[in-house]
């Protein structure tokens, strides 16, 4: 399975490690600094260096993850990424954002013919050795798929 994970913080980093070594995965690392996207390639990870390689990279249908704090930050990413992906492509939101918050992206992504799902993730920086606890909310079909 391909997957795109933004965000190379302390989470998403070794979300993207784990995926390249534990698993049998195509993994797109991004970020908005090029240093942790190089750190990820160096761990097997394939490296995107702007918002639009990183949708480019993969074909539809789509994993594009956020692991990034909840606000603005994830609202500014979720609408790039809303801009840039194909019908049917699948958004999931990382950033353990306030409920309310997560309904809204969800009613605008799917205005727009994407699926998205909220995904909840703890684990901390001990979640590469043990595994992270993922708690997803949305559509049935997307979830499915990742």
């Amino acid at each position: 399975m391909d997957i795109g994970i933004y965000g190379m913080g302390r989470m998403g980093f070794n979300m993207v490690r784990r995926l390249v070594d534990k698993g049998d995965h195509r993994v797109i690392a991004g970020n908005r600094s090029s240093g942790k996207v190089d750190e990820a390639v160096g761990h097997g990870a394939e490296g995107s260096y702007s918002v639009e390689e990183f949708v480019r990279m993969q074909e539809s249908p789509r994993v594009l993850w956020t692991m990034l704090p909840a606000g603005d930050i994830t609202d500014d990413m979720v609408r790039q990424f809303t801009e840039l992906a194909d019908e049917g492509d699948i958004i999931v939101d990382g950033a353990n954002s306030y409920f309310r918050d997560s309904v809204a992206r969800a009613r605008e992504v799917r205005n727009e013919g994407l699926r998205w799902l909220d995904a909840g993730v703890s684990g901390g920086v001990w979640g590469y050795d043990v595994g992270y606890c993922t708690m997803i909310g949305g559509d049935p079909d997307a979830f499915e798929h990742v």
